[in-house]
């Protein structure tokens, strides 16, 4: 964080000062919640969860190193004591931006946020000092928390804003105004809570609200609902996808024989070609979305197509590919799911497993509401039009809707199997599994299927694990 006093600290947030014997001490290091991630000259945010109340560790935290803590009553070591924590977390956060002077992206979409943010980052890094949201610490706590870790050296500060209701990421963007707003896509992730995907078109378009007048939209063509939002901004409009009329879009889109995706870049400065590292079509859009964010802040489609040729995956569990040394590739997608990035993995899958029998391990999709049995439902006949060679349905209710599809598309449905649970699916892998297989494992994140990737990847290794 930028340095700040705790005086300073406390008339931002307008706390009062308790056990602090010098309150020009200054805050010169991150601002964290967790305690074991404080170093020297940090400043603890206590928050109290439904197990852990962060103000038991107060003591803790400043013997080793921290200033102050960020608390909600006296706590007997330096404070900072608030009516709410996080509302003071936003306060500081909304302080910090305005004199840092950096460029703030804002990003939001159904789907492809983690993945696209991460791009952005890469992207924008060989221009200049960037800081972005690790991993998807996308919320009213991760997302200030975020902004507090630039310092002065940071151009550019890029912020995934995930929302469950309507007024969700207004409330963020007030927080970190950003001059540039990206909006992804509007798919039916949380549609469960939104009620339908108006409601969520609604709540993703409050960032480009949210844009000043010299921002920029950046604005997926193919998205009809995203494409909409233009009408909702003061800020000037990008487009990008495969449509004509994006501004910055790709061509000649292909697979390269390992299922990763290469494509003709253009933007209203020039073309170049891209052969990027990860895997899946679907990242082609992720890459034209950070595409148009960079060359609004004025990279060339040379340096760009570079970036994004050689930029990897920075969050764990998606799309991650292990090769183990007995041939086996596991893809590691159980970060998250819902029904566009599952149809996404599914596509992948196909395209890496050509010539290769391929696993589909796949679990349930959360918060889809009434549309959960259809959801699941087209899943499973999904997986039987790609070829995907045996499907292993892994939960409860909706992982047998899972396996329902897969039947009722065809016969191939006899290849599915249902399972209990991870361990379940383990053990029957395990046994079955057999040399230049690909599996891919996939649920939303409440499933822990990450379990049976990271199992499946210690299985058999006679060596050292190779992950690209």
């Amino acid at each position: 964080m930028i340095a700040l006093s705790l005086a300073e600290i406390a008339a931002v947030v307008g706390g009062q000062t308790h056990d602090i014997p010098d309150p020009s001490a200054q805050v010169t290091g991150p601002v964290v919640r967790d305690s074991r991630e404080v170093v020297p000259g940090s400043l603890f945010a206590a928050f109290v969860g439904e197990r852990v109340d962060g103000h038991d560790y107060a003591r803790a935290v400043v013997e080793a190193g921290a200033v102050a803590v960020l608390a909600s009553r006296p706590v007997g070591v330096p404070a900072i004591v608030v009516a709410d924590v996080q509302t003071a977390l936003g306060a500081l956060a909304r302080h910090v931006v305005r004199r840092l002077g950096a460029t703030l992206v804002g990003l939001t979409g159904s789907a492809g946020k983690t993945s696209t943010k991460d791009l952005i980052a890469q992207v924008l890094r060989r221009k200049a000092p960037t800081v972005f949201t690790p991993g998807s610490l996308n919320n009213e706590i991760g997302l200030p928390l975020t902004a507090l870790s630039a310092t002065e050296e940071t151009r550019f500060l890029v912020l995934e804003m995930g929302a469950r209701g309507i007024g969700h990421i207004r409330y963020l963007a007030e927080l970190t105004p950003p001059r540039i707003g990206l909006v992804l896509n509007v798919g039916t992730a949380h549609i469960g809570e939104f009620g339908g995907r108006e409601q969520i078109a609604q709540a993703k378009g409050e960032l480009v609200e949210a844009l000043p007048q010299d921002g920029a939209a950046i604005l997926n063509a193919d998205d009809p609902l995203v494409k909409a939002m233009a009408a909702r901004t003061k800020a000037k409009v990008v487009l990008f996808g495969e449509s004509a009329e994006a501004d910055v879009r790709a061509e000649n889109v292909r697979l390269t024989d390992s299922g990763q995706p290469a494509f003709r870049l253009h933007t209203p400065s020039g073309a170049s070609d891209v052969t990027m590292r990860l895997y899946g079509e679907h990242h082609v859009s992720n890459a034209l979305a950070a595409a148009a964010v960079a060359h609004e802040l004025g990279m060339s489609a040379e340096e760009i197509a570079t970036a994004l040729s050689e930029a990897g995956s920075l969050s764990r569990w998606r799309m991650e590919v292990t090769e183990r040394p007995d041939g086996v590739t596991i893809v590691n997608d159980a970060y998250n799911a819902n029904p566009e990035s599952m149809r996404a993995a599914l596509r992948a899958l196909a395209a890496m497993g050509k010539g290769r029998r391929t696993w589909a391990v796949l679990g349930k999709m959360a918060e889809l509401g009434d549309e959960a049995l259809a959801e699941h439902d087209a899943v499973g006949r999904l997986a039987v039009r790609l070829n995907v060679s045996k499907l292993v349905a892994v939960g409860g209710i909706e992982a047998s809707w899972l396996q329902l599809g897969a039947y009722n598309e065809g016969s191939w449905g006899e290849e599915s199997v249902h399972v209990s649970d991870a361990q379940a699916a383990i053990d029957l892998l395990r046994s079955e599994l057999r040399p230049g297989d690909v599996v891919l494992v996939k649920a939303s994140r409440s499933v822990g299927l990450e379990s049976v990737a990271q199992a499946l990847t210690e299985t058999g290794a006679e060596g050292e694990v190779a992950a690209r």
